[in-house]
């Protein structure tokens, strides 16, 4: 029987790990888009986990779950602290040694992953932590928040990539691609709910 996650985590505080862009200045749809993710997440009485940027997305959706009474844990790499980047309101702030280990940091205190919008570090998060799944290395399930359309030429290459053969088939199923925070957050709980998806191995 696939694992119901919801079930076995009933006593336990269920984590939702976000990446997302920590560029200033985005289109308002964005950032509003990223600070009601924060506020279901916590109205859920999810954690939520991010990379503890003070600007841009990450600032937003970490607002979002703190206006309503949600927990927020930041994991940030120390020359990201010693650069000034890290926003010093949440409630509680991991400090690694480098980006990997943030990641891993991340991930590990999480049971599921969503991807808002974002550059290229938010691009490679999401890729590597497809990978893992991919390689049966985590079972989290991963939901794309598409806003406006921004994945939608990622979304294409993966696509491509599972028509071309460098993909199987059944990886399409290792992660979701929704619109509206509203869609993610159901995502999740439908994925921890029914438990690991399968799919035929990498080679």
């Amino acid at each position: 029987m696939e694992e119901n996650i919801l079930e076995k985590n009933n006593n336990k505080k269920i984590n939702v790990c976000v990446f997302g862009a920590s560029s200033p200045n985005l289109e308002l749809s964005f950032v509003e888009a990223a600070h009601e993710l924060g506020v279901l997440i916590a109205q859920r009485g999810w954690g939520c986990v991010n990379g503890a940027g003070r600007d841009g997305l990450m600032r937003a959706l970490s607002d979002g779950a703190l206006s309503v009474g949600g927990e927020v844990i930041g994991v940030i790499p120390q020359f990201m602290v010693d650069n000034g980047w890290g926003y010093d309101c949440l409630s509680q702030t991991i400090v690694t040694a480098d980006m990997h280990e943030r990641k891993k940091t991340m991930t590990h205190l999480s049971q599921a992953i969503i991807a808002l919008p974002g550059g290229c570090g938010t691009m490679e998060e999401l890729l590597e932590i497809i990978t893992w799944r991919q390689l049966r290395l985590s079972p989290k399930p991963i939901v794309i928040l598409n806003t406006l359309g921004y994945y939608d030429h990622l979304v294409a290459m993966l696509d491509q990539a599972i028509e071309q053969g460098f993909m199987k088939q059944s990886h399409i199923k290792l992660w979701r691609v929704v619109s509206t925070p509203v869609e993610a957050v159901k995502a999740i709980e439908k994925a921890l709910r029914d438990g690991p998806v399968q799919v035929e191995p990498k080679n």
